[in-house]
């Protein structure tokens, strides 16, 4: 394998294990955050013991996980000077702006004020407390806003000119209000509260199953992470919807190889399961669904959708000879994965609800157990959402205006990439082994009983 090759799968595998952390941290912040406020409006002394004692404990789980996740993101930065220079060279000026808002107005933002936080409880007032938890998760979503304007310039550029071989910037507000940046951040913000919503509800049936005097407690915890994650959930699929409507118009490519539609059709059916033949640019055989593609990206059940020959045909007379088509066979998968994941997650949670809300919940073990089992829904459907959105814009690193060919640092050697990534993963492996260990003795550990 060459350095491009192995330097494709270096940022993949940091980049999603530094994902892992991300949406739990936007997710879990606005979560502490509600439960603390709870606790302010909280009409008994008993309520309000409770919802503090319960911030405090999800609140060390916050601490740990965003530990992890600043560990992990600052090798994303590093990847950009060392990996990829002529993405860096090519790209600087604009992709530097928000990343240097990210470390101004947010990193900071959110490091500072979760300092006050954990030191805080019994030196400041209950307000002034919750205020800072709030600035926290004001902060963490302000630094995905930043990471997301840059990713969506990539993806959609606006507001920009090439000088001398470079992409300036020539409009900031174009960057910031990129349409691109509506549906991404949407999308990331609501799919971190139905992650964090749904590891709240697996770490409240556990103590609900094995912690009898912190019983009521996470009752009420589970009753209200089914509340957040439903909305989290509903968010993330409306958003997600209306984001892939807009793809016809900013991406048509990566639409159609999420859908494996390889010829243009009116209407155009969705397909549910296919055998995908790359190689002949066709489906050997597909379960298709008519006119349900055009339904959903035109709410009626007609509308022309381009196949990938022909917008194949239309990218050639545009930029020249070359293959632009993206992993059709990973994207099509990739994106009913994370359908299939959301609408589990969906059903447990409402089922979980159910129970919740007529006092079943011990009677039902298994639904309880079946939670903890499938706690990692959020993070699988986390994991192929970005893997489309990031494999979906191939051949480009910067859509229409740099390859990823032509974006790798040039003297780097594939000997040097490939010791980084055995150094990497190895350290990766130790680090959330740790991580674990510490969640799993705060989760065992802490009790929560009533006074």
């Amino acid at each position: 394998m060459d350095a491009l090759l192995l330097s494709r799968v270096q940022f993949a595998l940091t980049t999603v294990y530094h994902f892992l952390f991300v949406p739990v941290t936007l997710g879990l912040s606005i979560f502490v955050a509600l439960l603390e406020t709870g606790s302010l409006f909280a009409r008994t002394y008993a309520m309000r013991d409770r919802l503090r004692k319960l911030a405090k404990f999800f609140g060390g789980l916050f601490l740990i996980n965003f530990a992890m996740g600043v560990v992990t993101g600052i090798v994303q930065e590093f990847h950009f000077g060392m990996n990829w220079s002529e993405y860096s060279r090519f790209m600087g000026d604009i992709f530097g702006a928000p990343l240097a808002l990210e470390a101004l107005t947010a990193f900071f933002l959110e490091s500072t004020f979760l300092g006050l936080w954990m030191f805080g409880w019994d030196r400041l007032s209950p307000k002034l407390h919750c205020l800072t938890i709030w600035i926290v998760a004001l902060g963490s979503n302000l630094s995905a806003f930043w990471i997301l304007t840059a990713n969506s310039f990539m993806q959609h550029p606006v507001g920009y000119a090439i000088n001398n071989g470079r992409a300036e910037m020539t409009d900031f507000l174009a960057l910031v209000t990129n349409p691109y940046v509506h549906g991404e951040f949407g999308h990331v913000l609501l799919a971190g509260v139905s992650t964090a919503g749904f590891l709240v509800l697996a770490i409240s049936a556990w103590k609900l199953l094995y912690d009898r005097e912190s019983r009521a407690a996470f009752e009420l915890s589970l009753k209200a992470a089914v509340v957040y994650t439903m909305a989290g959930l509903m968010g993330a699929m409306g958003v997600g919807h209306f984001h892939t409507q807009y793809l016809a118009e900013a991406n048509p490519m990566k639409l159609s190889a999420m859908e494996a539609l390889w010829e243009t059709e009116n209407p155009a059916p969705f397909t549910v399961m296919a055998v995908i033949n790359e190689a002949e640019h066709k489906n050997d055989t597909a379960i298709e669904i008519p006119a349900l593609f055009s339904f959903m990206l035109y709410n009626k059940p007609e509308g022309e959708v381009k196949g990938m020959n022909d917008l194949q045909q239309e990218l050639v007379a545009k930029y020249g000879e070359g293959d632009y088509y993206p992993d059709v066979t990973g994207l099509f998968f990739s994106f009913r994965i994370m359908i299939g994941a959301g609408g589990l997650m969906v059903a447990i949670t409402a089922l979980l609800g159910l129970l919740a809300w007529r006092g079943r919940l011990l009677d039902f073990p298994i639904v309880l157990k079946l939670v903890q089992v499938l706690f990692f829904l959020p993070f699988i459907a986390n994991s192929v959402g970005w893997y489309i959105a990031e494999a979906g814009r191939q051949p480009w690193i910067v859509v229409g205006l740099q390859k990823t060919a032509a974006a790798v640092s040039p003297n780097l050697t594939a000997g040097e990439v490939g010791l980084t990534i055995a150094g990497f993963t190895a350290v990766y492996l130790v680090l959330i082994a740790v991580a674990v260990g510490i969640g799993f003795r705060h989760i065992y550990n802490t009790k929560i009983a009533e006074d």
